[in-house]
């Protein structure tokens, strides 16, 4: 009787030890791992109120967290270092997004009248073009963006993101206070998560806490300096040109620097449309040129030059990253998504064994000294540890 028994149990082993066997433990790994970051990426999108504001909070406390630590080798006392880099981030800010509303709102209608205008123009010119063009297909096509572009819900969604005001006016909050605990106490904060680790363990996470905030940081700063070129290389391309709505137009190429590859040339391409209505075919191309241009010296020169090992991903990858950042939290999701694929591809690197075994990838940051959590208040009774 045992026999049988024996021979199923060997059998059984033979069937799962085989290729196809050990293919489909594979493909069963998989799916628990599909299954499991579904779960979480639904669970991110429910509380997505709590999740964006604390990315927002990280990566402007990453881009700030230099600041703190220069006045704190000045001299500067802690907490007086942290409120001056503090007042002085939401002051600027506060600043930027007040002029790029009041830039923009005041001459929206006019700007949405000239890109649709050019969207007209550069139809007539493609159906009269020498190549045949159906004439229908492109009316359907210039009807569909004239309707999405002058619907109330566009004007509001590119300038705010979110559509309920109240979530803006929490988010905002949330970013505020996150913000100012992440540069008073984001060592500690750190620290507090990490000493229950030892070893291997801990330097791999202490490199990570790095690594993440020189991702972070590097990014933010290189595409702000960036963007800034473009938006003034551009702006002055267009007020040289005397096309209408340069000041408008910059300040959106300079928010569009923040969406990687896609987000300058797509206002630019506005830019163009203005400049076809307004100023004919002629200072169109001129400023198509001008794009094109800033954008290839912006991908070949200025990101590897300026943001170095904070943005290492191919072109593909941050196509594909600001499309899913898009589709699970819009125009947000999509400025998000390029920082955060980044840091994740820096952290892949750290905690995969590196070839021969050498721990770490290279090129990481060596993990500083991290401060000791703060100790534990006295309890009205003893703990168990």
């Amino acid at each position: 009787m045992t026999r049988p028994r024996h021979r199923s149990v060997s059998h059984t082993r033979d069937l799962w030890s085989d290729v196809l066997g050990r293919a489909a433990t594979r493909a069963l790994q998989g799916l628990v791992l599909l299954a499991a970051t579904v779960v979480v990426v639904y669970g991110l999108i429910q509380l997505k109120l709590v999740v964006i504001p604390l990315m927002i909070s990280l990566i402007l406390a990453a881009a700030l967290n230099p600041v703190v630590a220069f006045l704190r080798r000045r001299g500067v006392p802690g907490a007086l270092a942290t409120w001056i880099t503090f007042l002085a981030a939401i002051v600027v800010l506060g600043g930027v997004v007040t002029g790029v509303v009041f830039a923009v709102r005041n001459e929206w209608d006019e700007l949405v009248v000239s890109a649709v205008g050019g969207l007209d123009r550069l139809r007539e010119f493609v159906v009269a073009g020498p190549i045949p063009v159906g004439q229908q297909g492109l009316d359907d096509a210039v009807t569909a963006v004239r309707d999405y572009a002058t619907s109330p819900g566009f004007g509001a969604g590119a300038l705010l993101g979110i559509s309920a005001a109240t979530q803006v006016i929490t988010g905002t909050v949330l970013v505020a206070v996150i913000l100012y605990f992440f540069l008073q106490d984001g060592a500690r904060i750190w620290a507090f998560f990490l000493h229950r680790f030892h070893g291997e363990t801990l330097t791999k996470l202490l490199a990570s806490g790095v690594t993440t905030l020189h991702v972070l940081g590097g990014y933010v700063r290189g595409t702000a300096v960036v963007a800034l070129l473009e938006a003034v290389v551009i702006g002055v391309t267009l007020v040289v040109l005397r096309v209408p709505l340069a000041l408008p137009l910059a300040v959106l190429i300079f928010l569009g620097g923040f969406v990687p590859i896609v987000g300058a040339a797509l206002i630019g391409a506005v830019a163009a449309l203005v400049a076809l209505v307004a100023n004919g075919p002629v200072v169109a191309l001129v400023v198509v040129a001008v794009v094109v241009a800033i954008n290839q010296l912006d991908g070949r020169v200025l990101q590897p030059m300026v943001l170095g090992r904070a943005l290492s991903l191919h072109p593909l990858v941050v196509l594909l990253a600001l499309a899913g950042g898009g589709i699970l939290s819009g125009i947000v999701g999509a400025v998000l998504a390029v920082p955060l694929t980044a840091v994740g591809w820096a952290l892949v690197q750290i905690w995969l064994p590196a070839p021969g075994g050498a721990g770490p990838a290279a090129g990481s940051a060596p993990p500083p000294a991290v401060p000791p959590p703060p100790a534990p208040r006295p309890a009205g009774r003893p703990t168990r540890t």
